[in-house]
């Protein structure tokens, strides 16, 4: 006999439920986080190239503008840096620190739970195999009792939410763990390219400001 999804669902018992929704959660999120990351993501070089040119020929708020207009992360901290040109290094660099905690922010919204879903999906599934024994212990008793034949049928249905509900929990936590990976390696990726920039930016203020240039302010 064949058995679909639904007939496997409906095997695991009640358990089945909290784990579905886990996934479905879990699924949610990779897919927002994905979006998202796709959204923001740009041509690093390229922007650094067009900004830098900018700077370069004393046009600040025309890079700060072209940095405005871009969704990117590297964009957001250079357009910190440059509103603080003219100010001392510090100054700068707090600014581009203050506004990398915001950005790694946003990158990382949702992100936590996607461990937490693999640990509670696990544990579900440990839970599900508990009350998948307990069910077929109980068969056994009754069986006893009755003083009745024990057959491998009476021990099918709870064998079969044990191994179903454990195997659900561990296919969601294994998803989990590999999405949250996966989701932090690009962020890991967009925090290294807006420390490149920041650095970068910062050498170029400086080299702007130890030849005592007069620049326009970015608004």
């Amino acid at each position: 006999m064949s058995l679909n999804i639904f007939d496997l669902i409906k095997l695991g018992g009640l358990l089945m439920v909290p784990i579905i929704f886990c996934s479905i959660l879990v699924l949610t999120i990779v897919l927002e986080r994905i979006f998202y990351f796709n959204s923001v993501r740009c041509d690093v070089q390229l922007l650094k190239d067009r900004v830098f040119d900018l700077i370069r020929q004393n046009k600040i708020k025309e890079a700060y503008v072209l940095c405005e207009t871009n969704n990117s992360p590297t964009a957001k901290i250079m357009m910190a840096g440059l509103s603080k040109l003219g100010f001392s290094r510090q100054e700068a660099k707090e600014s581009m620190e203050s506004e990398s905690l915001l950005v790694v922010s946003q990158l990382e919204t949702n992100l936590t739970i996607l461990p937490a879903m693999a640990q509670i999906s696990t544990l579900l599934g440990l839970l599900g195999t508990v009350a998948g024994l307990v069910i077929s212990f109980r068969g056994i008793e009754m069986k006893i009792n009755a003083l009745s034949l024990l057959t491998m049928g009476d021990l099918a249905g709870g064998i079969w939410q044990a191994l179903i509900t454990t195997g659900a929990g561990l296919l969601v936590a294994i998803g989990a763990v590999v999405a949250y990976n996966y989701c932090v390696q690009r962020v890991r990726f967009f925090v290294l390219e807006m420390q490149r920039a920041a650095s970068e930016l910062m050498d170029l203020m400086s080299s702007i400001m130890g030849k005592g240039q007069n620049r326009e302010y970015a608004e």
